[in-house]
């Protein structure tokens, strides 16, 4: 995939129009790291959060923890009850139509452990896993780790010029070998929505299991399940305004159903002696020991936070950010931007200025934008790039977040040209 370079014409960092947050006096730490001189620009890395998240936090600690699933008593009936009703949103939220369906992890990337380790006898020598050129690592190693393991042939979909997975390769890459399609629904490098309908249809034909990396998606609209149609989905709380510690895993039944025990220890178990065991079916048999318990109530809050934002005002205020993120960069010479850029992120570089030394200036002024390979570093090798800067936006971001990056941006290129 090749690089768009974007209009050289210099100049004009002003915007055209104010854009403000509504909801940025919600997110305490926004507020804190602007009194410290800091704009955040960093929210694809992780996301600030609500001050509904923190209460609820607070609350569950405050208010006396306890262990799920596992006593009686009132604490623990308590804990149990908002853990669970956190299942119950989830499914709401991605439109899942049962809340068994929605398995608690650690993180994202134990979510893709989780279903490569639970899918690894299922795999025979020879047999194929396919995913992308611009797959984030926790999407590309346990694949291709499993697949040294079990003599697999991992096989990886070119992009096109702008982006975008290529259909044509994907349509004779995807064949009767093919048996696991792992795709990211939108790249936290390149900020394309992947053309997921065609490329889960190839794998669907080939009597494939299909995986989509919603990260990233997850956090700009609703996304359908039942719409989608993949077997898998996997995404994480802490880009999506909640807590870290908590990966969330979406499975249909047939296909929950096909994964081995990976992870044992309490509340997991059926029964067991010294010599066998049992264990419980999706979802708490693959949530071994005690899970996150405040970070899972905690994510409660944040979606309950989000389901109560006008979802169309959301929209139209990241939409315009980003144009004015794009403007803003059109308008200085020597800046190309990676593939193109459809929502809230924009990575680029620029020619004859290490993307380091840019970080670091723009650091020194208090702009925390992610520099380096972004998790993804054979794209950016396949780039011929060593690392880029990622300007990533929140919907607490304004005008005046960008209008102090632009020029922070001309000083340090005026330094570093």
């Amino acid at each position: 995939m090749g690089i768009a370079a974007l209009n050289p014409s210099y100049g004009l960092d002003c915007l055209p129009m104010p854009i403000h947050s509504p909801w940025r006096a919600d997110f305490p730490g926004i507020q804190a790291l602007a009194a410290e001189g800091q704009t955040y620009l960093d929210s694809a890395a992780t996301a600030q959060k609500p001050q509904a998240m923190l209460d609820a936090l607070l609350g569950y600690y405050a208010g006396g923890a306890a262990n799920v699933h596992r006593a009686q008593h009132l604490p623990g009936e308590r804990a149990t009850r908002a853990f669970e009703a956190t299942r119950e949103k989830i499914a709401r939220w991605l439109n899942a139509p049962d809340a068994q369906q929605i398995i608690f992890t650690r993180s994202a990337t134990e979510a893709f452990n989780l279903l490569a380790y639970g899918l690894e006898q299922r795999l025979q020598p020879g047999d194929e896993i396919v995913i992308s050129t611009l797959e984030h690592h926790a999407n590309l190693l346990p694949w291709q780790q499993l697949a040294l393991r079990r003599q697999l042939k991992l096989v990886v979909l070119p992009l096109d010029n702008h982006g975008l997975i290529d259909l044509t390769h994907a349509a004779q890459l995807i064949g009767p070998r093919t048996r696991l399609l792992a795709v990211s629904q939108l790249s936290n490098v390149l900020g394309c929505w992947q053309p997921l309908e065609q490329l889960l249809a190839l794998a669907e034909a080939q009597g494939a299991l299909t995986l989509v990396d919603g990260t990233q998606g997850v956090v700009h609209g609703r996304q359908d399940m039942q719409a989608l149609g993949c077997d898998f989905y996997i995404c994480s709380s802490h880009k999506l305004y909640g807590p870290d510690g908590v990966g969330l895993l979406y499975g249909r039944p047939q296909a929950l159903e096909q994964l081995a025990h990976w992870q044992f220890g309490g509340e997991m178990l059926l029964h067991t002696d010294y010599s066998n065991a049992s264990f419980r079916p999706a979802p708490l048999g693959f949530e071994a020991g005690t899970p996150p318990i405040a970070s899972v109530i905690a994510l409660g809050a944040s979606l309950d936070y989000l389901s109560n934002l006008d979802a169309s005002a959301v929209s139209a205020h990241e939409t315009a950010l980003h144009s004015e993120l794009l403007t803003g960069l059109r308008q200085r010479q020597d800046i190309r931007l990676l593939g193109s850029p459809t929502v809230a992120l924009a990575s680029f570089v620029v020619d004859g200025v290490h993307n380091a030394d840019l970080a670091h200036l723009l650091t020194e002024q208090g702009i925390a934008v992610r520099a380096g390979h972004h998790c993804a570093m054979p794209l950016l090798q396949g780039l011929g790039l060593s690392g880029a800067i990622r300007v990533s936006l929140g919907l607490y971001n304004d005008a005046d977040d960008l209008q102090r990056f632009f020029s922070a941006l001309d000083q340090a290129l005026e330094l570093l040209q």
